[in-house]
């Protein structure tokens, strides 16, 4: 199953790398017969901003869920914070939870709860503070991602979209992680509403010293707030560049998406 790795993918050979706060090595991901991923490899440094592409069925999503523990490796290994998540500890488990954040493509918002309370409920889960100050971090939260106090006493249902997904992101923060996953941010929001998220995400960034890890198929995204760009083709990363690196490409996917009618270095070429 395992097969030969391009150059660009290849694992670096120091493999304990104090920066790299996730470091994927040899993993395969498959759903029965079907091998998703084999022998992929990705460092996420402390502080980037990494967006992932690749084109349909690739497991992008996979590639997400599997690092956060969602769906379990079937085979290679995944380190979050020097951690093999293969062997967790309930406290070291607690730990990278306390530490990471993660926005969803839908939100996954409780239905049922406010706004004020979803955005709570990691606190509540995951500490031991008064409600009182519970509700002020939450309020904190709300207001850092954009949205008015009078959004505290909303249901999921009654916000526009560009809402829902800014919940989410402060629901994300709520715990102060330094990883931030997010799984297609901007997916469903017009232009000018992407604009101002990716603006948001880029601000909290650096703001906060957050690592991001997001999962795009938005190329003003790429340009606008990723220091990286990893490349998911091939059952694999074949590249983790800049953008611009990535437009002086030989892949034939990385030329098709960025030089192709729709990418962003074809328009500017033109």
């Amino acid at each position: 199953m395992t097969k030969a790795k391009t150059p660009e993918a290849e694992a670096p050979a120091n493999d304990k790398a104090p920066d790299n706060l996730i470091e994927v090595r040899d993993l395969v991901s498959q759903f029965g017969d079907q091998v998703i991923h084999d022998g992929l490899n990705l460092d996420v440094q402390r502080g980037e901003v990494l967006g992932v592409v690749g084109g349909s069925g690739t497991g992008k999503t996979v590639l997400l869920n599997t690092i956060i523990g969602l769906k379990e490796p079937d085979g290679g290994t995944i380190r979050i914070f020097g951690h093999d998540t293969s062997d967790l500890s309930p406290e070291q488990s607690a730990d990278i939870e306390r530490r990471t954040g993660t926005l969803f493509q839908q939100g996954a918002l409780f239905s049922s709860l406010s706004v004020l309370d979803n955005v709570a409920s990691p606190l509540v889960e995951h500490t031991k503070l008064p409600r009182e100050t519970i509700r002020e971090l939450a309020e904190m939260k709300i207001a850092m991602v954009g949205l008015k106090p009078e959004s505290h006493h909303q249901k999921p249902s009654e916000l526009s979209g560009g809402m829902r997904k800014r919940v989410g992101l402060a629901r994300a923060l709520a715990l102060d992680p330094e990883l931030l996953f997010l799984d297609e941010p901007t997916a469903g929001l017009d232009p000018i509403g992407a604009a101002a998220f990716d603006e948001l995400i880029r601000t909290l960034s650096d703001d906060l010293g957050l690592t991001v890890f997001m999962i795009t198929h938005d190329l003003d995204s790429l340009y606008a707030i990723c220091d990286k760009v990893a490349v998911l083709a091939d059952k694999g990363i074949v590249a983790k560049a800049t953008v611009q690196e990535l437009e002086r490409s030989d892949h034939p996917w990385i030329k098709e998406y960025f030089l192709g009618p729709r990418g962003r270095a074809a328009t500017k070429a033109a």
